[in-house]
């Protein structure tokens, strides 16, 4: 691991001491990598995940040819709120990971948003 993404564990690890999913709210963590997104849904009472969602999905790869920019993860936060939805979630802790809340990020939480998700 480089210095950037120990620096960005670091700050991930004190996020999750404050933030904790329950059943009916779960944590929402986000994952970002230079060509994808994913998206985890994770009861920390229970210390299970949900469920899970990423850009290598077969319906989202159809639709965009690259998973890695900001238009990828508007789409990736309507299709993952639909998704949620399906499964009874609408309220959720929104756990960015140590990433800032800027780009790819932004997008991906104001999408969900748009989409019925309230956190």
């Amino acid at each position: 691991m480089n210095k950037k993404e120990l620096l960005r564990a670091k700050r991930h690890r004190r996020i999750k001491l404050k933030i904790h999913g329950t059943p009916v709210r779960p944590r929402l963590v986000v994952h970002r990598s230079l060509k994808n997104l994913s998206a985890l849904f994770v009861d920390d009472q229970k210390n299970k995940t949900l469920f899970s969602f990423s850009t290598l999905a077969k319906e989202i790869k159809q639709k965009l040819p690259s998973a890695g920019n900001i238009k990828a993860a508007e789409l990736f936060g309507q299709i993952l709120a639909q998704k949620a939805k399906e499964k009874g979630i609408t309220k959720v802790v929104f756990d960015r990971a140590g990433y800032l809340y800027h780009g790819r990020v932004r997008a991906f939480a104001e999408s969900l948003r748009k989409g019925g998700m309230e956190f």
